[in-house]
């Protein structure tokens, strides 16, 4: 019997991970190369493609390439906060009102992974050698009513970053793109 993916979630849901070194690397490096990922996986695709959902009612490679630029420039500010403030709100964001926005249905895509380059490049050179305490830092997210660690968003982040590249690439390999 074969074992069906879920389309939403082709790398499986975010799972918090017990912070250690070698697992810290990992996930840095989700960050630092995020960019060059998700340039990887649109790479050669047409109009018509980047207007394809990745799944049936979900964002087309366009609307998922715009959001997480969006995501990533919230994420960004949440560790800056996280790391100048004591235990700061975070602001929520709602994300299908923003994929709808004008500048994700006209910008080209290269557009936001330019912003990606830039904004990765910044926030891996904050976050690379932050003392191990730093990690422990939290936030509060009011939206969740939930206290977060920064080491809990930096594996968000990471798989976040996974995740998307994910959906643009099962999608390419599904139609044989």
């Amino acid at each position: 019997m074969a074992t069906t993916v879920d389309l939403r979630y082709p790398i499986g849901n975010y799972e918090s991970k017990p912070y250690s070194e070698h697992r810290k690397q990992e996930w840095l490096n989700d960050i630092r190369f995020l960019p060059q990922s998700i340039e990887n996986a649109i790479l050669n695709l047409d109009e018509h493609q980047l207007q394809t959902p990745y799944r049936e009612g979900g964002w087309t490679v366009q609307q998922v390439v715009h959001h997480v630029a969006d995501s990533h420039m919230n994420a960004f500010c949440r560790f800056r906060l996280g790391l100048t403030e004591d235990k700061p709100a975070i602001r929520p964001y709602n994300e299908a009102a923003w994929a709808l926005l004008k500048d994700v249905q006209v910008i080209p895509v290269n557009v936001s992974i330019t912003l990606l380059y830039a904004l990765h490049t910044r926030w891996h050179a904050m976050i690379s050698d932050l003392p191990i305490g730093d990690w422990e830092r939290e936030v509060y997210h009011p939206e969740a009513d939930k206290i977060m660690t920064l080491w809990y968003l930096l594996g968000n982040y990471a798989w976040h970053s996974r995740h998307h590249v994910a959906h643009i690439t099962s999608l390419r390999q599904r139609n044989n793109w």
